[in-house]
């Protein structure tokens, strides 16, 4: 789909219904919680090496300072940076991780609204051609959001509406540059805040709520239903062409540029 067309669709969207969106999500989650909870503990394995990256040589730090106190104070300071700069990259190989894993669910949501039988790719995005635009705008959201969070509170919880939606513009734009996904999705939050963030609000209380009377460890099974609103925003305001799963990704004119 074209960039103008969507932002066409945006500007003239139709009222869209709180009550029928949400019962559309909770259909739509009895079909695709498997899928979420596999996307969850896939983001949790790649956590894992990253988390021994980062902790293993601390420990073996401590150890020889304890056999030998103060032999290595002159390397405190390097400990510290090399401390946070693993953590840096920690923390923006997780989003690149995540945002990339999180587009590929919302494709398999897709395919389980239209009960197109087809394999369940979660690192879709995280692949060729596709990688590094994820990487790039996983860039945008860790930047815009860092931005927001500086000046104050409220901007960020404005900007988490369209970022989260920037996630679904990518999942079924691909081929679009990174430029006008961000503002096709800042376009489609800012028509449609309000009604976005109060089902995005509700299903992740109602995911919170059940995941803990489930014993704690339900919030595994139910974390995703969160997600689910966003599509049903996307699918009710911006739409799909015919096809248009099957084409995603095999676009010769994917532009690749942010």
């Amino acid at each position: 789909m074209l960039f103008a067309e969507i932002q066409q669709k945006i500007q003239n969207a139709k009222q869209l219904d709180f009550g029928q969106i949400f019962n559309d999500s909770i259909e739509l989650f009895k079909k695709m919680w498997l899928q979420g909870l596999l996307m969850l503990l896939i983001m949790f394995g790649f956590m894992i090496p990253f988390i021994f990256i980062i902790y293993i040589p601390l420990i073996i730090f401590g150890v020889a300072d304890a056999s030998n106190p103060g032999a290595y104070d002159g390397l405190a300071p390097i400990a510290m940076i090399f401390i946070f700069v693993a953590y840096l990259l920690f923390i923006f190989a997780m989003m690149v991780v995540s945002f990339g894993l999180k587009a590929g669910l919302y494709r398999i949501m897709r395919q389980k609204d239209l009960g197109i039988i087809a394999n369940d790719d979660y690192f879709y995005f995280l692949r060729k051609p596709y990688l590094s635009k994820t990487i790039k705008l996983s860039l945008a959201f860790f930047g815009i959001s860092m931005l927001a969070t500086l000046l104050c509170v409220f901007p960020i919880i404005y900007v988490m509406v369209p970022l989260n939606l920037l996630v679904v513009m990518y999942a079924f734009n691909p081929e679009i540059s990174g430029s006008n996904l961000i503002k096709a999705s800042f376009d489609l939050g800012n028509k449609k805040w309000f009604i976005t963030f109060g089902l995005t609000l509700v299903a992740g209380f109602l995911a919170q709520l059940v995941g803990m009377l489930l014993c704690g460890i339900g919030i595994f099974f139910t974390a995703s239903f969160a997600a689910v609103p966003l599509y049903f925003v996307y699918k009710e305001v911006v739409g799909f062409e015919e096809g248009e799963v099957k084409q995603i990704g095999n676009n010769p004119d994917f532009d690749a540029t942010i």
